[in-house]
């Protein structure tokens, strides 16, 4: 009887605790998602403020011929 319970509790704890583990990694794996979706967004702000830097850049040129037409 007392080993019984041994063992059943060994089994429990042990279910309990996979299924913490189980719980941590569905947690770190959604954190990298979120963060990896984080870094996208960040690469398309940086992508479209290039774009526009370079747009500015090219009026600032054109702005001296313009002015002397």
């Amino acid at each position: 009887m007392k080993n019984s319970s041994v063992v059943a509790l060994t089994l429990v704890s042990t279910v309990l605790l996979s299924a913490c583990g189980a719980e941590t990694a569905t947690t770190a794996a959604t954190a990298g998602a979120v963060k990896k979706q984080e870094i996208e967004q960040g690469k398309q702000t940086m992508e479209q403020v290039q774009q526009k830097v370079g747009e500015s850049l090219q009026q600032m040129q054109q702005a001296p011929a313009r002015a002397a037409d």
